[in-house]
């Protein structure tokens, strides 16, 4: 299933972080635990060189706890810093305002040296659509300061938020990149809600999902929905549709409730922890 998405407003948002990167002593990027490979946007990657780096690996409380730590010591391999978060939580933003204090430790001696005195850290949010960013900066400022939705393209241009005296932030839109050159990449972001649903025909990325988790996870979708994890396609979502009573006038099976329903529990956890990709 070759999906691609690249609209317009992501072209100029990504024009308008380039130009406003010269302002930024750090970005902070969030990727998504579940799927940290496709979810890790190629052009942040090149917006980092001389930067400060944080990773943040949202949504950990939706993957395996295991396949995660085994994400953090990868990455701390590679020297960057990289930290578990539910960016809804209270606790997780307490944990990144003290990370964020340990990776500007030598920004601020630098500035000290240079008479510089309590100038507040500026620091970038990005990732893709869809990730967390704007919840993130709402609990860390403790108001409402940026928008935040279900659903990709909730922030279209940039915000300043001032945080505290160490800390402002630049909130800025999702942005993908123009062409995902593994199709898996663009399946593993629209099963995970970064990619707007209105791109791809939702029952057959249904079907993909099924075959991620038969394979991933035997017997999870037998434990939820109570049907055979050896359907032949057709029979899946009519399975899926019986075991929630998702009937259509005069009694048909309701494909489309299903796939949404379906890929709504894959979402919001309801289909348990899971990590679809893990490091090599």
């Amino acid at each position: 299933m070759n999906i691609q998405w690249y609209p317009g407003h992501m072209t100029k948002a990504l024009r308008q972080i380039k130009e406003d990167i010269k302002l930024i002593d750090m970005v902070i990027e969030l990727a998504d635990a579940r799927i940290l490979k496709s979810s890790r946007n190629p052009e942040i990657k090149s917006l980092t060189n001389g930067k400060i780096h944080i990773l943040l690996l949202n949504k950990a409380d939706l993957a395996e706890d295991k396949v995660t730590a085994e994400w953090v010591d990868f990455y701390k391999s590679q020297g960057i810093l990289a930290l578990p978060l539910d960016s809804r939580a209270k606790s997780g933003s307490r944990e990144v305002s003290r990370l964020i204090d340990k990776a500007s430790a030598l920004k601020r001696a630098r500035d000290l040296k240079r008479g510089i005195k309590n100038r507040p850290v500026r620091a970038l949010i990005a990732g893709i659509p869809n990730v967390g960013k704007s919840t993130l900066i709402n609990n860390l400022a403790g108001k409402k300061s940026a928008k935040t939705g279900d659903k990709p393209g909730v922030t279209k241009g940039k915000q300043w938020i001032h945080v505290n005296k160490t800390l402002d932030l630049l909130d800025s839109p999702g942005i993908l990149w123009p062409k995902f050159d593994d199709e898996k990449t663009g399946e593993a972001l629209a099963l995970f809600g970064a990619i707007s649903d209105n791109v791809f025909e939702k029952q057959e990325l249904a079907l993909i999902l099924y075959d991620r988790m038969t394979s991933l996870y035997p017997g999870k979708l037998a434990e939820v929905y109570g049907i055979s994890e050896e359907l032949e396609k057709k029979d899946v979502l009519p399975a899926i549709a019986a075991s929630r009573s998702l009937l259509m006038a005069g009694g048909e099976y309701d494909m489309k409730r299903a796939a949404d329903v379906f890929l709504d529990d894959l979402r919001s956890g309801r289909l348990g922890k899971v990590s679809f990709e893990k490091p090599e």
